[in-house]
């Protein structure tokens, strides 16, 4: 999916949530949940859009209507060390897309 798409999605209020999902080496990748899928967020060439921060994020979107959005990071000191017992969950973290906090 790209800007466009995700436009025109947006608009038609088919964007269910947007995940900015925090990847290792300090970047973002955005996968846009859809009522029956889940699609990535790509550049011009069709590979997933490497998104610096929230800002970038904000900034890219600044002209589409807003939706549900939620940083997703997961906790790779749980998963190494093993410290608890069961399934480890991501921590998930809703923002807006608006810069008037």
């Amino acid at each position: 999916m790209n800007l466009k798409m995700l436009t025109e999605l947006a608009v038609n209020g088919e964007v269910r949530e947007l995940e900015l999902l925090s990847l290792e080496g300090g970047f973002y990748i955005a996968r846009v949940r859809l009522e029956h899928a889940e699609l990535t967020l790509v550049d011009d060439v069709g590979k997933p859009m490497r998104i610096g921060s929230t800002t970038h994020l904000r900034d890219l979107l600044q002209r589409v209507p807003p939706f549900p959005c939620v940083l997703v990071q997961h906790c790779v000191h749980d998963e190494m060390c093993g410290v608890r017992e069961g399934p480890i969950g991501a921590l998930r973290v809703p923002f807006t897309l608006s810069t008037s906090f």
